[in-house]
């Protein structure tokens, strides 16, 4: 390969990772193609991208960027995962993905520029979407609001009861 394309792979490679909230490493000896056009696909979906580069070109890239060294997981054929949004997504579509295809590894990568292993990657498949837990959270602030309102409406609340009660009876007699 001329050294021009390599450098240019090396560019392509850089605004991947800089460009990237998450990098995930793969192994994927062992898968079809088929198998692995359905990983893609399915990565698609969840806002991420699967490339394949050379280990000797991705290691020039993160020297170039100032990344730590992943000599370890760049060891064998890597596929790269690209999350560009939201990490858990893509990280639960590659686990969910290797459960039924166990020739898939999980080697480790990058979440927000910092080296993760492989069980951090399982860990953050694990969580819920950032969507989720916003939710949760907003629910969490209310629930004090809505009890205080609750408190507050339930001394008019009795008194109303109280006035009908009274009314029915005087109805009654």
């Amino acid at each position: 390969m001329p050294l021009a394309d390599k450098r240019e792979i090396v560019s392509e490679i850089k605004d991947h990772f800089h460009g990237a909230s998450a990098v995930i490493m793969t192994d994927y000896r062992g898968l079809t193609v088929k198998q692995m056009q359905a990983l893609r696909s399915k990565l698609r979906e969840s806002g991420a991208e699967v490339k394949v580069y050379k280990n000797t070109l991705t290691e020039l890239a993160l020297r170039e960027l100032a990344l730590p060294s992943m000599d370890s997981m760049l060891a064998g054929p890597t596929a790269f995962v690209f999350a560009t949004g939201d990490p858990v997504g893509p990280a639960k579509a590659i686990m969910d993905f290797a459960k039924t295809n166990k020739s898939l590894e999980v080697k480790g990568g990058f979440v927000d520029h910092v080296v993760v292993g492989a069980d951090d990657i399982k860990a953050l498949a694990a969580l819920p979407s950032r969507d989720v837990l916003i939710a949760q959270i907003m629910g969490a602030m209310l629930s004090p609001v809505r009890g205080f309102m609750s408190m507050c409406n339930a001394p008019a609340g009795a008194l109303a009861r109280v006035m009908k009660a009274v009314a029915d009876q005087k109805a009654a007699a």
